[in-house]
């Protein structure tokens, strides 16, 4: 049997692009090496607390994805965050700082020093950039906000968000939007001044009853028996007819094929048929990220926790680069007179974590946490997710490694390249990404290859 498209993978990703692909009348069949599809979205409950693994929160600010969870029934039951969420808090020198949630907050803070918040003023007077040099995140905002902003701001917003280094990462390829608005407007400032109230990062995030895991569970759902799970891929044949999949679980044959795996699976995969986009894929790095969810008795824990939770700026004596109010962010997440947290330490900041022992990790962590929040005495509940591979890194080259990948399909005809590591790491840009995946591949199949090549350069451009 042949089938139209096979997708590599069962993530997010990978659930999302067979499941537009089959409300199009493709058949489509979905393979995934572990037992359980999803990725790394998993949400977990046990004695009435939530863990999410993984993502942890679905950004309503990508209309794509937006349409796409609509058009599962998943909108209406969607759970905005909590109305405790009223501070964002950073933590520099061991010292955590509340700041408000108003666009006026930073000003209205002392996190900043007078002349820190004086020069993110002076940002609406500051020229655009005159070149196409590729600039960092912590190079760009240095240049619109000064040094001290990007320093104690942006620098664990990127921590916090892609575990990640603002030196490296390349503000067109992690914060595209950020650059987008200079070029258009002169100013970010004015930029986010004449963006549709309520569209700014942040100001919708929602959830479900069930966490993030919620969306592969439905998407499962829909595909049924699409979804194959506890199978490898092996090698990755072209074929005259399409492509031909060795697996562990035997040959398959199909017309398209879909990699929506890993970066270094992707890489691999690739090698004996673009060595272009191998390269690409194998260049963008995952490092290692560990989650520390701990639960307390809410009379332990001192501090409001009134905000998402917390970011940190690089601190070698210490290991967590940020932390969330799990039960501050939506209800359900912890029992009646209970509270829970999830810490995350590792990525580009403390790679060698992976190497520390789990009870040492989870002390130290523990000791962390009680110093900024004020807490007495042991968790009642205690987890660990380490991730031997976390968050793709868009670091500096990074639009041109996504470009050849997405224009993969106009080099090799059916073979298409889509997840967490083209178009942003979130669960919402995977879903706008993989419906745009979908997209291409349906023109592919029912229009041929040179219409496809034509339409596919027209959506990228």
């Amino acid at each position: 049997m042949t089938h139209d498209v096979i997708v590599i993978g069962g993530g997010v990703s990978g659930l999302a692009t067979a499941q537009a692909l089959m409300a199009r009348g493709h058949d489509v069949a979905v393979l995934e090496r572990q037992v359980i599809a999803g990725g790394n979205a998993i949400s977990e409950r046990f004695d009435g607390f939530l863990m999410e693994h993984g993502p942890t929160t679905f950004n309503a600010s990508v209309p794509e994805a937006v349409a796409h969870i609509a058009g599962l029934g998943l909108l209406e039951s969607a759970s905005d965050l909590g109305p405790n969420v009223k501070r964002r808090y950073l933590r520099d020198q061991g010292r955590l700082t509340g700041v408000s949630a108003h666009p006026l907050g930073f000003f209205r803070s002392n996190y900043l020093s007078p002349i820190g918040r004086l020069s993110m003023l002076f940002e609406g007077f500051r020229p655009r950039k005159k070149t196409d040099a590729e600039e960092t995140i912590h190079a760009f905002t240095s240049r619109r906000f000064g040094r001290e902003f990007a320093d104690k701001v942006i620098d664990p917003m990127a921590a916090g968000l892609f575990m990640g280094d603002s030196h490296q990462l390349s503000i067109n390829g992690a914060f595209a939007r950020l650059a987008l608005m200079e070029q258009e407007h002169g100013s970010i400032t004015r930029g986010i001044l004449k963006a549709k109230r309520g569209s700014e990062p942040g100001r919708h995030l929602y959830s479900w009853q069930g966490g993030i895991g919620t969306i592969p569970q439905v998407l499962g759902q829909c595909l049924g028996t699409r979804v194959h799970t506890g199978i490898t891929v092996l090698k990755l044949c072209k074929t005259a007819n399409g492509f031909e999949l060795h697996t562990s679980a035997g040959i398959r044959q199909t017309r398209a094929v879909v990699l929506a795996v890993q970066p270094h699976v992707a890489a691999g995969l690739l090698e004996n048929l673009d060595s272009e986009a191998a390269s690409a894929a194998g260049e963008i790095a995952a490092p290692p990220v560990n989650v520390v969810y701990l639960g307390y008795r809410r009379d332990q824990v001192t501090h409001p926790l009134d905000g998402l939770g917390f970011l940190s700026t690089k601190d070698r004596n210490r290991i967590i680069s940020g932390a969330q109010f799990c039960s501050t962010m939506y209800a359900g997440r912890a029992p009646d007179g209970f509270v829970s947290i999830s810490a995350y330490a590792g990525g580009v900041r403390n790679p060698e974590l992976a190497q520390m022992s789990e009870v040492d990790l989870v002390a130290q962590v523990q000791v962390e946490l009680a110093d900024l929040l004020g807490i007495k005495g042991a968790p009642v509940l205690q987890r660990l997710r380490r991730w031997a591979l976390g968050l793709p890194q868009y670091t500096l080259g990074h639009t041109a490694r996504a470009a050849i990948l997405q224009t993969t399909s106009q080099r090799n005809s059916g073979l298409f390249v889509t997840g967490n590591f083209l178009q942003g790491v979130s669960v919402a840009n995977c879903l706008s990404t993989a419906v745009q995946t979908a997209n291409d591949i349906d023109r592919s199949l029912n229009h041929g290859p040179e219409i496809r090549c034509f339409q596919h350069q027209q959506h990228t451009a």
